[in-house]
């Protein structure tokens, strides 16, 4: 794939964007939340994901990677369990130029004010479930 030069980090936000609130609207619900991924890297690992504590980080080439919490306030990838299908997950790399230093519970909402000024370029892929 090709990255905007300058890239330093990526950062990635998977969500469901047809998910709807108990009150009644629709509110993009976050399913994944990873950071300070290396631009080097073409991939996450099967089995990445899951470490009981977001301090953990990844090691080797993944070192620096930092899961977030997602929308069930916990850290690490949670697929899709919905009452009916048709569902949109939209997964959104991003290209920044520097590596977020967040602390400890890493959100998507942190994630994305950390990152403005800082976009170099951007990439969508959506699934339907």
């Amino acid at each position: 794939y090709n990255l905007p030069p300058g890239t330093q980090s990526l950062a990635l936000v998977v969500q469901d964007i047809d998910a709807s609130d108990p009150d009644g609207p629709i509110v993009p619900w976050a399913h994944w939340v990873v950071i300070n991924i290396p631009p080097t890297i073409k991939g996450l690992p099967e089995g990445f994901s899951g470490k009981e504590k977001e301090e953990e980080t990844a090691t080797g080439d993944y070192a620096g990677t930092k899961e977030g919490h997602n929308d069930w306030k916990v850290p690490g990838w949670r697929g899709p369990v919905l009452p009916n299908h048709g569902h949109r997950f939209e997964f959104k790399l991003y290209a920044l130029d520097d590596q977020l230093h967040l602390g400890n519970k890493v959100t998507k909402e942190k994630v994305m004010e950390a990152i403005e000024g800082h976009v170099l370029g951007e990439a969508v892929l959506m699934a339907n479930f």
